[in-house]
């Protein structure tokens, strides 16, 4: 009867050696508040505790990897809550780039399917997959995040399959996300299809889909960037995420831009 005090308590994942250091050596989390900084170490004792994270092929995951990839994962929910990533339930880290055979979506609506290699995929039916040798280099300040990436994925499929359009909050308008984002992609592929610099990863033009997730990344991570280039589209993420990259993070990344 008295056996429930005889239970070990839950292993802090947060009590590690390697935490907070190895948070306090990412610039992506640079200039997060004490209280934001207390906010994200719930949200990773969660994510940690609820997302069954394996090597692909039995390879071990270390627990400074994990702390990593938690990390990044979980600044887009910092003000959106633990149940924004409901639903899913195992991330697989492959040591770099992997082989995929599946079929996607281009821009023009036409189906491909064949053999590709990525660095992170977010499968509608559950798993999360990252490659680590991208995931360690997420934090510097490059525009370029496989775990946000793939994590904006899963936001986007909160009410169905990704496609650029995922459930807003109440107060925002559906109409205006639309109109913005979908005058940005078309703006975007122009520049891209004529060859003129952007600043921002190319691949955004491969659909709606991945167009929302790379421009999550570079919100995150180039934030000043992001809104020289499509304001609009930045204040429609600030929305979104319920935070303000661009007031915390040195400005990086403009100089390169003539728009």
């Amino acid at each position: 009867m008295l056996d429930f005090l005889k239970r070990k308590p839950a292993v802090d994942p947060l009590a590690s050696p390697y935490w907070p250091s190895v948070g306090h050596h990412m610039p992506l989390l640079d200039g997060l508040s004490e209280e934001e900084w207390g906010l994200l170490e719930a949200r990773m004792r969660h994510f940690l505790g609820t997302k069954h994270i394996s090597g692909a092929h039995g390879a071990a995951v270390s627990e400074q990897q994990r702390l990593v990839i938690a990390a990044q994962a979980c600044l887009p929910i910092l003000h959106l809550g633990d149940e924004a990533y409901a639903g899913w339930h195992e991330l697989i880290v492959y040591p770099g780039a992997f082989k995929s055979r599946d079929s996607w979506r281009d821009r023009n609506g036409l189906v491909h399917e064949g053999e590709r290699s990525l660095a992170g995929m977010a499968r509608t039916d559950g798993p999360m997959l990252v490659s680590w040798k991208d995931s360690q280099h997420g934090p510097w300040l490059d525009g370029w995040n496989v775990v946000i990436h793939e994590c904006a994925h899963k936001l986007d499929m909160l009410n169905g399959d990704a496609n650029g359009a995922p459930p807003l909050h109440a107060g925002m308008s559906q109409e205006d996300w639309s109109r913005i984002w979908d005058r940005a992609y078309r703006d975007f592929c122009y520049r891209v299809d004529a060859g003129i610099a952007t600043g921002i990863d190319a691949y955004g033009a491969e659909n709606p889909a991945e167009f929302f997730a790379v421009l999550s990344e570079c919100f995150f991570e180039l934030p000043h960037r992001l809104h020289l280039v499509y304001p609009a589209v930045y204040e429609q993420l600030r929305q979104f995420y319920r935070q303000d990259p661009g007031m915390r993070l040195p400005v990086v990344g403009v100089d390169d831009i003539s728009w």
